[in-house]
């Protein structure tokens, strides 16, 4: 298993999200409003989302990249295309 520089941030991350998580847990037990409840969930989700973004950004432009070597105009344009339609996953 290979550590990247962007996996301490995203550690960070999810850790805040379960924190979070965890507060939304005790809202529901309390019985907050349900309005409430799906505006935190919703920053949770948000959350998790953008730590996989950058998960994947990070394996694109370090692994893949790695194991591609080096790549002239075109093939690089193949690349960042790829890197953009990530963020619809």
């Amino acid at each position: 298993m290979s550590t990247h520089e962007s996996h301490p941030n995203i550690v960070k991350r999810l850790k805040r999200a379960e924190g979070h998580l965890r507060t939304v847990i005790g809202m529901i037990e309390a019985g907050r409003p349900c309005v409430d409840l799906a505006q935190q969930l919703h920053a949770i989700e948000k959350a998790i989302a953008n730590a996989k973004t950058v998960l994947i950004h990070d394996h694109i432009d370090h692994c893949l990249e790695r194991s591609i070597g080096p790549q002239n105009k075109t093939e690089r344009a193949v690349l960042d295309e790829f890197r953009r339609l990530t963020k619809f996953l």
